[in-house]
């Protein structure tokens, strides 16, 4: 009987990783093609074939511990050029990596947060030690909404972490993650260092 459930357990662990790349492999298709529908994009058809990614990790796909937070003065998260925008922390995670604790801080940029469409977006910045080597220099984001949040937990799934639009091309305001939001290990999940050449 033991080793029935055994296998049962294994089966059904087999099954979930199946099933998530596959889900992981449609959502990064979409990324893709999310491209080439902005006309502000850095990245035309022919560069898609230069996106490279981690392969999905159900590791790399955390339950963390969510603080919501009361309401906090504004601040401003800089950009790589210069000025940045407004934000404000709307939650802290915590959890364990690589068997280590660790903690993101989570923001809500007031701008969007004006606007109807995007009023429950939430934005994920974090550095991490594959920075400079195999992922982009300045880090990498992951988008959460506020109905992520349940039972003061959220899930991180690190599988979707993406690059800014600065490693693509010169001329973009992208956000530059907060230096509470380093992680000291690496992340070998998500988007990896743009194959091509920056564009000026």
């Amino acid at each position: 009987m033991k080793y029935l459930l055994l296998l049962l357990m294994m089966t059904n662990l087999h099954c979930f990783a199946q099933n998530y790349s596959a889900a992981i492999a449609a959502h990064r298709k979409a990324y893709a093609e999310d491209f080439l529908k902005d006309e502000s994009s850095p990245l035309k058809e022919n560069d898609l074939k230069l996106l490279r990614f981690y392969p999905a990790d159900t590791a790399y796909r955390i339950i963390a511990a969510a603080e919501i937070l009361p309401a906090t003065p504004n601040f401003v998260i800089p950009t790589f050029t210069g000025p940045g925008s407004e934000y404000t922390r709307y939650a802290v995670l915590r959890f364990t990596l690589h068997g280590k604790q660790m903690r993101l801080t989570v923001y809500k940029s007031i701008s969007l947060s004006k606007n109807a469409s995007y009023a429950d977006y939430l934005f994920l910045p974090f550095t991490d030690n594959t920075n400079a080597a195999e992922t982009y220099a300045g880090g990498r984001y992951i988008d959460l909404r506020t109905k992520d949040f349940a039972n003061n937990q959220v899930v991180i799934d690190f599988n979707k972490a993406y690059n800014p639009y600065c490693a693509y091309g010169a001329g973009y305001a992208c956000p530059k993650p907060p230096d509470e939001n380093k992680l000291d290990t690496k992340v070998e999940a998500g988007e990896k260092v743009f194959a091509g050449k920056i564009k000026h």
